[in-house]
């Protein structure tokens, strides 16, 4: 895993959230970079800040989803792990030598509302996804093409290829005797295996 190539993924991990993570990690892996997540091995020995320290510190390029600023329903609390995480990130780009080069991508569900919950990042250009899986792969791909990656696929391209690699991941998965429930809910490490075999 190359410091050039890794990307560093700050987003939920819940089941609402997975519908939009699946085709993330897939479109990052389809153009040729490698995503770490902290989902990517899971030790219960392991301090986690540590190991987000060590993903951040490893990758040049970050993508902060931060869609969860706000919460949804009287009494919930909203979610503090994803600006702490970009403020990490922000502090090894600012602070960490040889890290100046580091690239990063804050997304929001809502256009404007990272600036409202974090008026320190109103010089960030944010992209918006509006919630839509479709609307955060052209959000990626743009992002790639703006920061000078070569032949990008297009929106619409990437967009069918996750969605025939995800049917085949369905096929594949009910011929072993997996149920859609299961499939729905392999773990990361096992979605990202299958990406590496498909795109071979």
């Amino acid at each position: 895993m190359k410091f050039e190539t890794n990307i560093f993924i700050n987003c939920p991990f819940d089941k609402d959230y997975f519908p939009l993570l699946k085709p993330l990690l897939y479109v990052i892996k389809r153009i040729g970079f490698n995503p770490r997540i902290s989902l990517e091995r899971s030790d219960s020995g392991e301090v986690r800040l540590h190991k987000i320290q060590e993903l951040i510190e490893s990758s040049k390029y970050s993508i902060h989803d931060l869609s969860r600023s706000k919460a949804k329903k009287v009494g919930e609390y909203f979610r503090q792990n994803m600006p702490f995480e970009l403020g990490l990130d922000l502090g090894c780009k600012n602070y960490k030598k040889g890290n100046k080069n580091k690239k990063i991508l804050i997304l929001e569900e809502e256009k404007y509302s990272v600036q409202k919950a974090l008026s320190d990042l109103s010089f960030a250009d944010c992209k918006c996804h509006e919630g839509k899986s479709i609307e955060l792969i052209y959000a990626i791909r743009d992002w790639f093409a703006e920061n000078g990656i070569k032949d990008v696929p297009s929106g619409s391209a990437l967009w069918d290829d996750y969605n025939t690699f995800y049917a085949d991941l369905y096929v594949e998965k009910l011929k072993i005797g997996f149920k859609p429930k299961d499939i729905d809910r392999i773990t990361m490490t096992e979605f990202m295996r299958f990406i590496d075999e498909n795109l071979k």
